[in-house]
């Protein structure tokens, strides 16, 4: 139990609500009408039937601190306009339901029958928390990690080559070419690639497979030794200081390494907080070209850079979207052009595309364990998804979602593989006479 906040923590919480310049936390803060109809769309909702999961309730809890501090009539009447004290009692309710029973995923959004922007309210509500330094000790360790180390799972740069040197022997050995490789610090390349840490450290086997596609692309591209880590978990902890830290290390670096095209990995949030959100942390336009690796490996087969033959991929396949990827990034049919290339029988979820269910593990849900029960049961919507659509693979361009997946897979007993898109793609590759052959 945490102690009576100070007037100068309560101070720099409700600078918070002072801190928009276009009005878009006022409007949002007033145009709930408190309807219900986005109980439905909730995730921690319709697992746990508890009202205080509805989204609009998580509006609400923002919007009664801003009525109690910005406005009179909460001032002068409090009960009457259900203004709330900012005390202990509140910010413990705003821990447990702007960072435990949210994954920021958006859905509800969509079914709001005005269009609050509960993922803003509920993110401008974190920022409140962090600003009195009440931010999760998981989720912030996580975002530690990342300000003082490179990446946010403080992984030691020698480890991190040592993996990419071995990664790159076995690419060279499937390859038969000495010359294929997972370049480092390169500079001059028209790609400077980022990849999740949870590669290096559970998954190198997908830097192995994007290794590949970029080789059978023909690729001029480069790793970073130093920063690589396509996350931004800043983006989730409220903190827009430490979200601007880790987003200039990316900043930085492709400078440094003097490279063309930032290409962010799989990573849903990452994505986003660098794409979209960067330019407004670093207040700054960028000079360098942006994509996700989704677009740039359906540039390379609309191009002929690479030639699939889906059948090398003939077990049914379903496409979780990552929820920055699709609802709130807009790849919903690049993904599906890039997966449909690659497998043979892809078949959806119900719902799927913008109005598909969060895989659980976002707005940093992933990161914090004091919330693992909560966010495995709220997994089972997920689950359920899958085992309806009679799948065996899973493919998803997000290590979040893989890692979140995989522990539901585990949980519900689902029996199905999962993969990130490149590890597909990787897969459908055509060889002929044990090479690799690069379209034209």
């Amino acid at each position: 139990m945490m102690n009576n906040i100070t007037n100068e923590q309560k101070a720099k919480a409700l600078a918070v609500l002072d801190k928009t310049n276009d009005s878009k936390l006022e409007t949002h803060l007033n145009s709930c009408v408190r309807c219900g109809l986005c109980a439905d769309s909730c995730m921690y909702y319709l697992t746990m039937k508890e009202s205080k999961f509805i989204p609009a309730r998580k509006v609400d809890l923002v919007s009664s601190i801003y009525r109690r501090y910005r406005t009179w009539q909460g001032a002068a009447f409090p009960k009457l306009f259900r203004a709330r004290e900012l005390n202990r009692e509140t910010c413990d309710e705003m821990i447990d339901s702007l960072f435990g029973a949210c994954t920021m995923c958006g859905r509800c959004v969509k079914h709001c029958s005005i269009g609050v922007d509960i993922p803003f309210v509920v993110k401008k509500g974190r920022e409140m928390l962090a600003e009195m330094g009440m931010v999760p000790k998981t989720l912030q360790s996580t975002v530690d990690a990342a300000v003082n180390t490179g990446n946010n799972m403080a992984i030691p740069t020698e480890e991190f080559v040592d993996t990419i040197q071995w990664m790159e022997e076995e690419l060279q050995d499937e390859m038969e070419d000495p010359k294929a490789g997972l370049f480092l610090d390169r500079t001059d390349k028209n790609v400077f690639y980022t990849v999740n840490p949870r590669e290096p450290k559970f998954f190198p086997l997908s830097i192995a497979a994007m290794g590949k596609v970029f080789y059978a692309a023909g690729e001029d591209w480069t790793l970073s030794s130093k920063y690589y880590d396509v996350t931004n978990y800043g983006y989730f902890n409220g903190n827009n200081a430490e979200a601007t830290q880790i987003a200039r290390n990316l900043y930085d670096e492709i400078h440094k390494l003097n490279c063309k095209r930032l290409v962010l990995g799989e990573c849903g949030h990452g994505s986003r907080a660098m794409r979209w959100e960067g330019p407004n942390y670093l207040k700054t336009k960028y000079d360098f070209d942006t994509i996700t690796v989704v677009e740039l490996i359906g540039e390379y087969i609309r191009g002929g850079r690479i030639k699939l033959d889906k059948t090398l991929n003939d077990k049914v396949v379903t496409i979780h979207d990552p929820c920055n990827l699709v609802r709130n990034g807009g790849l919903l049919d690049e993904i599906r052009f890039v997966v449909n290339a690659a497998a043979a029988h892809v078949v959806e979820m119900t719902p799927y595309g913008t109005d598909n269910f969060c895989c659980g593990g976002g707005g940093g849900a992933l990161a914090m364990s004091e919330y693992n029960e909560r966010r495995l049961k709220i997994g089972k919507v997920k689950a359920d998804q899958i085992t309806a659509t009679g799948a065996q693979i899973v493919v998803t361009p997000c290590h979040n979602c893989v890692d979140q997946l995989t522990q539901i897979n585990h949980t519900y007993n689902l029996g199905i593989t999962i993969k990130t898109v490149a590890e597909l793609v990787a897969d459908a590759l055509i060889i002929e006479n044990g090479e690799l052959k690069i379209g034209n």
